[in-house]
């Protein structure tokens, strides 16, 4: 249930077990979903965790929300709206330091987990602002160079651990655009792991267990 009123819409899960400043698990979800899709993992994340699943802000019809518009129509093809995607990464990037003064959390142990346009804003953040957040959870998506901020390159990584994944049959996302991913995380020498699974746009529950195996080991 959500218990305070921050910025963004959210659910919560408390830690199941207890201490003072807890860590951070946020969770992003993907274009048409809304804070209770990815919140249906809460339950099965380690127990130290606080889980905050948010809202995206933009509203769509009939049903869903969106992190940004995506304009179907455009003549090249799928065109993101990159503005509106920028707009996002500020407000999450307000929404931790909202969450961790409301919540009393650990501040230096934020983890995102994001899934598609959630994964794409994970990146977004994480590579921004390196000194919010400390591991990354990023699900079917890839890294969006145009909503970084200009001069990301410069900044201090070492502080950063990512998890990707991708399905090798992704019929919204192809999966070339997720192999494009692991390099250049290499590149800027962050801590990473890439896997893919036979499935489609979606986790597939091997996917699920490799990844809350690497979170334990993190937080």
């Amino acid at each position: 249930m959500n218990t305070k009123e921050l910025s963004l819409q959210h659910l919560i899960r408390k830690p199941k077990i207890a201490s003072e400043n807890p860590p951070l698990l946020l969770m992003l979800h993907g274009y048409g979903s809304d804070e209770k899709d990815l919140f249906s993992f809460a339950e099965e994340l380690p127990d130290e965790l606080f889980v905050v699943s948010v809202k995206a802000p933009y509203a769509m019809q009939p049903y869903g929300n969106a992190w940004y518009a995506i304009h179907w129509d455009n003549q090249e093809g799928k065109f993101s709206d990159d503005e509106q995607a920028k707009e996002s990464r500020e407000k999450i990037v307000d929404f931790i330091d909202e969450a961790v003064e409301a919540y009393q959390l650990d501040a230096k142990n934020v983890t995102l987990l994001g899934f598609s346009q959630g994964s794409i804003l994970s990146y977004a953040v994480a590579l921004s602002y390196p000194n919010k957040v400390k591991n990354i959870v990023a699900l079917s998506g890839y890294i969006n160079e145009g909503i970084l901020k200009p001069g990301f390159e410069k900044n201090d990584f070492s502080n950063l651990a990512f998890y990707c994944s991708h399905g090798s049959v992704d019929q919204v996302i192809p999966v070339e655009w997720a192999r494009k991913t692991k390099p250049v995380l290499d590149t800027l020498n962050i801590e990473n792991s890439y896997s893919e699974f036979p499935v489609g746009h979606g986790v597939a529950p091997q996917n699920f267990f490799e990844l809350r195996e690497w979170l334990k080991k993190r937080i």
